[in-house]
């Protein structure tokens, strides 16, 4: 059986420790003129305790951060929770800058099983992302359900966003599945920001990827889409 970090190089070829993704995308983009005193950071993860470190850790080096979170790290706050994080935002020089971290997460354990985290005091290993999973294990059986169900509206919304993305009789692994997560939440905040910010008179930096848990607290997260727009002119930048 393979490794964690074989499976890690493999799968994730340029992850990296998760606290260098947040320093190295703070340096980047405070040269830019993106800072803590001027800028907000607005953060989608999936809601499981796991990526509380990264929460913890954007608001660290941020100063503070408005929580966009829904299972999966989905984006179903709307035009609304949009405008409203931007209307909390810092004014200099009559713009405002906010920074959006938006990323799904996924679990390797030890022994390099995709999906699998062992949990302090769980007496199995338990799943991650867990919401991922139970849409898997329907496409898996064939019986999948796509309307909203009042009593579980986020995984209803969760299912229909990612059923877009699939062929007629697919059933993605788990590791397929997070990576069509990452498409649709990047394509979901482009698509936000696009209704909700005015890029001529507010700059924005948009830092996307998966969260990535190892075993014995190990945290690193892959980089997907990362730029950065000021006066409506996107410059792509390369945390490596």
């Amino acid at each position: 059986m393979a490794s964690f970090e074989t499976v890690l190089s493999t799968h994730f070829p340029e992850a990296m420790p998760q606290g260098e993704f947040v320093k190295r995308s703070y340096n980047l983009l405070q040269a830019e003129g993106f800072r803590a005193e001027n800028t907000i950071a607005f953060i989608s993860v999936c809601r499981d305790e796991l990526t509380l470190p990264l929460v913890e850790e954007v608001k660290k080096t941020w100063g503070e951060a408005f929580i966009f979170s829904s299972l999966g790290g989905m984006l179903f706050l709307g035009k609304t929770g949009f405008s409203a994080a931007q209307h909390h935002a810092p004014n200099e020089d009559g713009r405002e800058r906010y920074v959006y971290f938006a990323l799904p997460h996924i679990g390797i354990d030890f022994h390099g099983e995709i999906g699998r985290h062992d949990r302090p005091g769980r007496l199995q290993p338990s799943h991650a992302c867990g919401a991922l999973y139970g849409f898997q294990a329907e496409l898996a059986n064939r019986c999948v359900s796509l309307g909203i169900d009042l009593d579980d509206i986020e995984q209803s919304l969760l299912k229909q966003h990612l059923f877009r993305k699939l062929s007629y009789g697919d059933v993605p692994d788990l590791l397929s599945l997070t990576k069509i997560a990452y498409e649709v939440i990047r394509e979901e905040l482009e698509r936000m920001i696009h209704l909700t910010v005015d890029p001529l008179h507010n700059d924005y930096a948009v830092l996307t990827g998966i969260q990535i848990h190892g075993p014995q607290g190990m945290e690193y997260i892959w980089p997907g889409d990362t730029h950065w727009v000021r006066e409506g002119n996107r410059h792509d930048f390369d945390l490596h």
